[in-house]
């Protein structure tokens, strides 16, 4: 597992991290979200031994990682954002060096090397010349970098940049395989992408952990989320019918051709309140003919609590 406590980094008068905790449990695929410039690519960088901390603990699987960098970086496969790789060589080279650096027994190398290029689906460009390669090749000798050592935490940095959709198919694929295996932290710009392959999620902004838990609590914290309903009968019935509702925040009726109306509901809380809903208008004698959810996403919860992040400074050494 990952815990960090009081992370803390300063560039001179600059905090890029200010006092973040956070942790992530063996077997978890965990979101790291932020807009750029919120500290995201400077806290990977503090975990994987690349910065050394201002101030703070860091733990992998159990190894103090600010005393002991050797010992946790080890236990790290890292996929860095801009992968840098040797594009003079061919993949199964690149992997080959990787894995002899990484310390992995020189009689398991060759299986390891096989093993991850198919993992991450570039075992058809093993004999190929890795600059000239596309990105999103690049991208996936990168991802086959992290997992050539098999170890048993992975920190992926955009995963999915420059791939085609069928290839991020494939990485979101191999990543939900890693649930219960491998404890896995994947930083990315893309809120679907962690809606897809994640079950709880880390959100910084400003150097601070501003939220953190599972996606579905996440979902819930910002309060008022809303319901499109279509509905037979007049606007006037529907407010009449929902004004002393405990759960509504606010009706907006828009008419539509012959009997029906649209209908948007603000509601205080998505678990039980539109079933509540859909009874009062019923036993108001309004027919619902349709229900949709509006809000509430995981984008609506990001967006509200790093909006004031917009004009943050790029982190040194990168913009995200």
């Amino acid at each position: 597992m990952l815990r960090v406590e009081q992370l803390t980094k300063k560039y001179g008068a600059r905090v890029a991290v200010n006092d973040a905790q956070f942790s992530v449990n063996s077997g978890e695929i965990v979101g790291f979200l932020g807009p750029n410039g919120a500290g995201k690519s400077t806290t990977l960088r503090m975990v994987t031994g690349f910065l050394t901390p201002t101030a703070g603990r860091i733990y992998v699987d159990g190894v103090d990682a600010v005393a002991e960098p050797l010992e946790a970086v080890k236990r790290i496969g890292y996929m860095p954002e801009g992968v840098p790789l040797y594009p003079e060589l061919r993949v199964r080279e690149y992997l080959k060096h990787r894995a002899e650096l990484k310390g992995v027994p020189r009689a398991s190398i060759r299986k390891r090397v096989d093993a991850c290029l198919e993992q991450a689906s570039v075992a058809d460009a093993r004999d190929r010349i890795i600059g000239q390669l596309s990105k999103g090749y690049r991208q996936r000798v990168g991802l086959a970098d992290a997992l050539v050592a098999d170890p048993p935490f992975l920190i992926l940095d955009e995963p999915t940049s420059g791939l085609d959709p069928n290839q991020m198919r494939q990485v979101r694929d191999l990543i939900r395989g890693f649930a219960g295996k491998k404890t896995v932290l994947v930083s990315t710009h893309i809120l679907p992408e962690v809606e897809a392959t994640c079950t709880r999620a880390i959100i910084i902004a400003k150097g601070h952990v501003v939220a953190e838990g599972p996606l579905d609590e996440l979902r819930k914290r910002r309060g008022a989320v809303e319901a499109q309903l279509t509905i037979r009968g007049t606007g006037a019935a529907v407010e009449a019918a929902l004004a002393s509702h405990g759960a509504v925040t606010g009706v907006h009726t828009t008419p539509t051709a012959g009997e029906l109306t649209e209908v948007r509901v603000g509601l205080r809380d998505a678990d039980r309140a539109v079933e509540e809903v859909v009874a009062a208008l019923a036993q108001a004698g309004l027919g619902v003919r349709d229900v949709r959810s509006a809000g509430g996403s995981l984008e609506d919860v990001f967006a509200a609590l790093t909006a004031t992040d917009a004009g943050a400074q790029p982190e040194e050494g990168g913009a995200s």
